[in-house]
């Protein structure tokens, strides 16, 4: 099984790669010559290089509040351009290996979720990896990382691993602020699982010391235990909004535009992010039914947490941090062919002008 998920990550990491060379080609509008080998160097990977070589104090030499960024993959691409690389090549080395280790994860997170269904792990690695924002997996972003320790940290919770869970959470807080959330998931899992065992409960403390200790060094630079927080609404408009009033702000900027500018034209992004919305509504409705508490928790959390900033944006990204939902998808193309076809056919053309948009500095979500 490992053998094929890592033919796929393959396979897809050398599609990505001819679409990042070929798309400045193909879109370019200028009359240069454009610089191929840079169309890797988009958004936020210019914030996770700067927080990479300069760390959290020396100002804003990306033009942005660094301090939203939690510092487990900075800290990564940091060690790695040792190597000689460089940090934006450090950055994809990163992601590359952290991917490959992710999908691994993945498949034998669904195998073990369905034994009966013979083949279903690879399968939900190839959906993942195909899946239409299936370029933050490769870029320099911190999904890919996220991933390769929450997707075994779940398994091993499903496993009744509980410390060897509890410590993967612990890494995947370093990463993204997602870790809170996922800590929280870990707990609901304990609690409503047929395997919990109490003695083991102190350990589900862990994944609070690495965001209590980025939170208290933050304040010895800022002055402030919620810098990250601030930070988040000065740089991006992640300030707390109602429901209701996200969802009219996303409304709007997707059906008139919202963001002047040459690089994008956004209301395709927000309309996604509706899209999206609805696609995790319905996935949160399909595990209360299937009574998944835990994964539950997580679905909820991360779409919460999205549906109370100023927009709802980024949420296109953040469902490759949704397990349930790749592992869901290759229970139903497993059952039902037809539907995998359907959903090849799709995600494909999906994926490569999310790519193409994001090689060609477009905002991609």
């Amino acid at each position: 099984m490992t053998r094929e998920v890592l033919g796929w990550w393959l396979a897809t990491r050398v599609g990505l790669f001819l679409l990042s060379i070929s798309a400045p080609l193909l879109f370019n509008r200028g009359t240069e010559y454009p610089d191929v080998w840079r169309a890797w160097v988009q958004w936020d990977v210019w914030h996770l290089k700067a927080l990479a070589e300069f760390g959290y104090n020396n100002g804003e030499p990306s033009q942005a509040p660094l301090a939203a960024f939690f510092p487990g993959f900075p800290l990564l691409v940091h060690l790695v351009h040792f190597t000689g690389v460089g940090y934006f090549g450090a950055g994809i080395v990163v992601s590359a290996v952290a991917s490959a280790v992710a999908g691994v994860y993945l498949a034998r997170l669904a195998q073990y979720e369905f034994p009966e269904l013979k083949g279903l792990g690879p399968n939900a690695a190839v959906v993942w990896y195909g899946a239409p924002v299936g370029v933050f997996l490769a870029a320099g972003y911190t999904e890919a990382l996220f991933c390769a320790f929450a997707f075994p940290a779940w398994l091993a919770a499903r496993q009744g691993r509980w410390a060897r869970a509890a410590i993967f959470v612990a890494l995947a807080a370093t990463v993204r602020v997602s870790g809170i959330f996922l800590a929280c998931a870990l707990v609901v899992e304990f609690v409503t699982s047929k395997k919990r065992d109490w003695p083991s409960a102190p350990w589900l403390l862990l994944p609070a010391i690495p965001v209590l200790g980025f939170m208290a060094y933050l304040k010895q630079i800022h002055g402030s235990w919620f810098a990250w927080q601030e930070a988040q609404e000065k740089g991006w408009a992640r300030e707390f909004t109602w429901p209701w009033d996200s969802l009219i702000h996303t409304w709007d900027a997707a059906s008139r535009g919202h963001f002047a500018g040459e690089r994008s034209d956004w209301t395709w992004m927000f309309r996604a992010e509706l899209v999206t919305l609805v696609i995790g509504l319905l996935l949160l409705a399909w595990l209360l039914w299937r009574r998944s508490w835990g994964e539950a928790a997580w679905v909820a959390a991360t779409v919460g947490a999205f549906c109370t900033s100023f927009w709802i944006y980024s949420l296109t990204r953040a469902t490759l941090l949704w397990w349930p939902l790749w592992i869901g998808l290759a229970v139903v193309v497993h059952r039902h062919r037809w539907l995998g076809r359907f959903y090849l056919c799709l995600a494909i053309p999906l994926a490569a002008i999310w790519a193409a948009g994001f090689f060609t500095g477009r905002w991609s979500g």
